[in-house]
């Protein structure tokens, strides 16, 4: 749009469309005394408009049928709904009202304030999910990418003390060119772009801040062994525990080999390398899983297991021994086939998920300013040589590039 904003549609026979914005607005805006405030923002524009009260635009989307999300990321926040392509219009219009008007009222915000510490409470009873927030704030120590995302009791008390402080920050993070207007189900490219005209082309766009963040020339950390060592009583049954340290940003030429790479070591299938080492030949885990997270100009990579305390010392020594056979042991050209095979699968049922499909769009639009299909994507994929997975175990999977969280 003349004013920046991206718009980005894709055409499906599917009745039911997904619609929404994507603002590439996150924790990583955020100063330490403003922390909490994308997620806080994402939570608290649900509760009135100058024009709709919370009830309303609950009514007015769940009324037709529809389900209304939101969601807050280290450098992402999406408002989007799922409703039937009939009904776009009125969803991207209270979706707009949402974000360009909310209320602020301090009745409803102070109520959504509780809300929020109870879910910090909640997420710090579970340890499978607190040690990735754990981890991210050693990885990136120093940097805002290192904050929570939720914020701490603290700084939502003092972001919610003034309505104000939200809404200047809105101002400062939410401008067209950080927007992504997104949608696919069976509705007219042509109806997408006019409701958007509508709804958002009157914004103006000002000059916007830089990101606090740091670059990916700093993805290698110096720092001595014990700055990368970690280990937090918490007093659980089980120890969980985190391995792992930065990688590429989106992007990057060595990204998608990257990711061939962690479905190999430990994606989502039981035949991944950890899951048959660790759960199925030695019944020592429950759960295993390796984790990629690109970001816009760095990432990370990490391996997380829960097992019983007797059992960490050998689980970890098998957890390094399968990454010192990626960086030592090219696979052969039968294996590369196979893995590239099962992935080629995967890619295929997840571009089945209309709502991932849809959030993936908007993402890669956000940051690349295209949006290839999976067919594309896994056509690069393909080119990649078992000497390309080999120099990227090397480079990522190194000693000089570890970092290991326990719970304990």
């Amino acid at each position: 749009m003349p004013n920046g904003i991206k718009i980005v549609h894709r055409w499906t026979p599917s009745p039911v469309a997904y619609v929404g914005v994507m603002v590439g607005a996150g924790t990583r805006d955020e100063s330490p005394e403003e922390n909490g405030m994308a997620h806080y923002i994402e939570h608290c524009v649900f509760k009135g408009t100058t024009h709709h009260s919370a009830r309303q635009i609950i009514h007015a989307i769940e009324g037709i049928g529809g389900e209304i999300n939101a969601y807050t990321t280290k450098e992402e926040t999406t408002f989007y709904a799922a409703i039937l392509a009939e009904h776009v219009q009125l969803t991207l219009h209270l979706i707009a009202e949402m974000i360009l008007q909310p209320a602020f009222k301090k009745e409803e915000t102070d109520k959504e304030r509780m809300v929020i510490m109870d879910e910090i409470e909640s997420y710090n009873d579970s340890p499978s999910e607190l040690i990735y927030d754990d981890f991210e704030s050693l990885v990136f120590a120093g940097s805002s990418l290192a904050l929570p995302i939720l914020g701490t009791k603290k700084t939502l008390k003092h972001l919610s003390s003034k309505p104000e402080y939200a809404l200047n920050w809105m101002k400062r993070h939410y401008t067209p060119d950080r927007m992504v207007i997104f949608c696919q189900g069976n509705v007219k490219p042509e109806k997408i772009f006019k409701i958007a005209e509508k709804e958002f082309g009157g914004i103006p766009n000002p000059s916007t801040l830089d990101k606090i963040c740091i670059t990916e020339a700093q993805w290698k950390h110096n720092g001595s062994t014990m700055d990368r060592e970690w280990t937090y009583k918490k007093h659980t049954h089980q120890v969980h525990a985190m391995l792992g340290g930065r990688a590429y940003p989106l992007g990057h030429e060595k990204q998608l080999a990257m990711f061939l790479l962690n479905n190999i070591l430990g994606g989502g299938s039981l035949n991944s390398r950890l899951n048959l080492s660790l759960r199925e030949s030695k019944g020592l885990v429950y759960t295993v899983e390796s984790t990629y997270t690109p970001l816009s100009d760095t990432g990370y990579w990490c391996v997380y297991w829960a097992c019983d305390p007797e059992d960490y010392p050998y689980s970890l020594e098998l957890v390094k021994h399968e990454l010192d056979k990626l960086r030592t042991t090219p696979l052969t050209e039968s294996g590369l086939q196979h893995a590239l095979q099962q992935l080629r699968g995967q890619l295929a049922i997840s571009a089945q998920n209309q709502e991932n499909s849809a959030l993936a769009l908007a993402k890669s639009m956000l940051y690349h300013g295209v949006a290839p299909d999976w067919q594309e994507t896994f056509g690069k994929i393909a080119q990649t040589s078992a000497q390309d997975l080999l120099k990227v175990a090397n480079e990522l999977f190194c000693d000089e590039n570890g970092y290991i969280l326990t719970y304990i």
